[in-house]
């Protein structure tokens, strides 16, 4: 893999000299107290102001200050016209723009595209604060405030958009967010780099234009440079998609936009590529047609070293809420104020899962004592705190310090997973580390407890018993939440899990290690309805193996095809970019898009609920499973019905259909200006059922379930 620059190795700005704000400011007042005529950066975030390292706006804030740059905060700015972006005046040098820590889209609408009436981004989760495709509206709104001043993207929202890709809400291709934002460079994944180089050189006069060379970003050029070499993976009669070595100095091509927003094997084609250049060992540039112009994507970011990844979350920060909020509920930093991050990334690559897409699959991991050292922050510095750490992890709860066993066969390798089908003999499983780490965090004074809330991937714990017994010893409260997400073989080789064997396995071993701590805890798993290549008879299984093992779900997830992930592209397509992609060579996928099957997966998970009977009972007869309808222990849902129930429609009262086409609108936003707000058919989606956030942890937190 390459060598990067040192990220703190810059010379600073010589802003420097105003040293370190208490608070980056989110007003002039604030400006000038600091004795600042005007900002270097200025951030806008759909997310309140928390200066923690669990807040994106406060990591990237906070870094760019440590590089000597004046930094000001806009958290959720009034986006009806452009004044109140004009509250910190003009930058110096550029708007970093952000939808913040979740997708703005996933964030504001539930399962069944209803208008959620809560943020837990916002002060007491109050909704309505931010706008739909929040990126594009806060970048037209910049533009109009300061049209000369660049534009950068970032965040989740930005990543999962960088090239042409496919919006579950207005049921068609988009172009890349870049492009509808008319922003002038985006920085996808964990972007320390590529964010800390473009600052330096613009503070020196460079333009987005020249960034080209630095990885992890995506940019507009008029053409391919006549000095590379253009490797084809848009002939999708050829099954040649790009992966055949070439040049150093070589480029991807992939399908344009033109030809992914009409062709659905092209759209699988590209998602096939993009997903392969991943690695950053290995990875090329990408680059994609949009009408005359190049969308020009760099090779991702080199991975952040223990030292450095120590030093970004040791920066100075206040470790809470801005004062502006005078003491109000942000429920995702209630959430998260006693939890420590101890690494980023996941190597899991689950298909319907954004971590990946924006972490990156290379584990990045901090030192313990950077770890031990903030433990020893939340106990000192956080208010409440009673002597329990809520939860030590990341992306998950236990890849920690965990990588390829060989840097060359890592760099050289290009498989998505390194868990699946199985777990990869190159991949160093120990969890000795983790487990001396909670040791010392739980040996830390004035710290009762520690807990792991993260999920946990059990097809890696199934390697180290120990660790098993460790979790249940020290580290679990009554309940420990696994995501198996199916038990047929079906729809698991389409999500790129685990079978249903190596859950059953796990569970020995934590039922055994419970016994023998003399506790009673119990495994929650959770599953997924409507994904991509599963039948009905696939979700009867599901519910039969739940019945059987006396599970009970009360909040179940549905499938949501998120902007980027292979299963979204099984789910557009129809075929599966897990295999070659050409016309006429492409392995089909079954996908449920249609309301009342949508409604019916949902309900087998949910096969308790009387609501649900009804529904049940006749997709069985038509199924042919009758015999699944009686009292007995085998059968799924009785023959009678409880007086008063069954007449909601059960799971299809969730699901709220809809007639004609639902325009998402925020509130206080204008339906004429939000059409405007960054380029084609801005927010029409038409009346289809929509599933729950994608690769979410269920709860407000940014951390998400193994």
């Amino acid at each position: 893999m390459d060598t990067a620059k040192p990220l703190f190795s810059w010379r600073r700005h010589w802003a420097h000299r105003f040293g370190t704000a208490p608070f980056l400011p989110v007003s002039r007042a604030e400006m000038d107290a600091l004795g600042w005529d005007a900002c270097d950066v200025i951030l806008v975030t759909g997310d309140a102001y928390v200066d923690h390292p669990s807040f994106g706006m406060a990591i990237v804030g906070r870094l760019l200050e440590a590089q000597g740059f004046r930094v000001g905060i806009l958290a959720q700015p009034d986006w009806s016209g452009p004044e109140p972006f004009r509250a910190l005046g003009r930058p110096t040098l550029f708007f970093g723009v952000t939808g913040g820590n979740m997708d703005s889209m996933v964030n504001r609408y539930t399962s069944d595209r209803r208008l959620r009436h809560d943020d837990a981004y916002t002060p007491n989760g109050e909704g309505g604060k931010r706008p739909d495709r929040a990126v594009l509206v806060y970048s037209q709104r910049v533009r109009e405030a300061y049209r000369d001043v660049p534009i950068v993207l970032g965040g989740i929202e930005s990543s999962l958009r960088r090239i042409a890709h496919y919006d579950y809400w207005s049921d068609k291709v988009r172009r890349s967010i870049l492009v509808d934002a008319k922003a002038d460079i985006l920085l996808y994944g964990n972007a320390e780099r590529a964010l800390v180089e473009i600052a330096h050189r613009m503070a020196k006069g460079e333009t987005a234009a020249a960034f080209d060379d630095v990885r992890g970003v995506a940019l507009i050029k008029p053409g391919v440079p006549d000095d590379w070499t253009v490797v084809h993976a848009d002939d999708l009669d050829s099954s040649d998609d790009g992966a055949r070595k070439s040049s150093d100095k070589s480029v991807v091509r992939l399908p344009s936009f033109e030809q992914v927003a009409t062709d659905r094997e092209a759209y699988a084609r590209a998602s096939r590529v993009l997903h392969r250049e991943s690695n950053p060992g290995n990875a090329r540039p990408l680059v994609q047609k949009h009408g005359d112009r190049e969308l020009w994507v760099t090779a991702p970011p080199i991975p952040l070293s223990t030292p450095e990844m120590d030093a970004v979350y040791g920066l100075p920060f206040a470790r809470g809420p801005h004062p502006v909020y005078e003491g109000a509920k942000i429920p995702a930093w209630e959430m998260i104020r006693f939890s420590v991050t101890i690494m980023r990334g996941c190597f899991g690559g689950c298909s319907f899962c954004s971590i990946t897409e924006h972490e990156g699959r290379v584990i990045q991991s901090r030192s313990e004592g950077s770890i031990l050292k903030e433990i020893e922050e939340v106990r000192d510095k956080t208010a409440g705190f009673t002597g329990v750490i809520s939860d030590i992890g990341g992306p998950t709860a236990n890849m920690y310090r965990m990588a390829c066993k060989d840097e060359k066969i890592h760099d050289l390798c290009r498989k998505l997973s390194c868990v699946w089908p199985d777990v990869c003999e190159n991949l160093d499983t120990s969890h000795e580390a983790l487990i001396g780490l909670y040791r010392k965090a739980r040996a830390v004074p004035g710290v009762k407890r520690v807990m792991v809330a993260s999920g946990v991937r059990y097809d890696l714990a199934v390697k180290s018993p120990a660790y098993i017994r460790e979790l249940v010893a020290h580290h679990v409260g009554g309940y420990l939440k696994i995501a198996p997400e199916h038990t047929e073989a079906g729809p698991l080789s389409k999500m790129m899990k685990p079978g249903i064997g190596t859950y059953d396995r796990f569970k020995q071993l934590f039922d055994a290690a419970v016994q023998a701590a003399g506790k009673k805890y119990f495994l929650i798993p959770y599953f997924i309805a409507a994904h991509p290549g599963t039948t009905d008879a696939d979700m009867m299984n599901l519910a039969l193996w739940l019945k059987k093992n006396r599970y009970r779900a009360d909040q179940v997830q549905t499938y949501l095809p998120s902007p980027m992930a292979l299963s979204t592209a099984m789910y557009h397509s129809g075929v599966n970019p897990l295999k070659g992609v050409r016309h006429g060579g492409s392995e089909a996928v079954e996908t449920v898009k249609g309301l009342k099957q949508r409604r019916l997966h949902k309900a087998f998970l949910r096969y308790h609920d009387a609501e649900n009977w009804p529904l049940l009972r006749e997709a069985l007869k038509e199924m042919g499973r009758a015999d699944l309808i009686g009292p007995g222990k085998h059968q799924l849902v009785p023959a009678w019905q409880p007086a008063g129930t069954g007449t909601t429609g059960g799971e299809g009262k969730r699901m709220g259909a809809k007639k004609g086409a639902q325009v998402f609108l925020t509130k206080g936003a204008d339906r004429s200006t939000l059409g405007r707000s960054g380029g084609e058919d801005a927010v029409a989606a038409p009346s289809r059922p929509a599933p729950s956030r994608p690769g979410q942890k269920r709860g407000p937190g940014p951390k998400r379930r193994g």
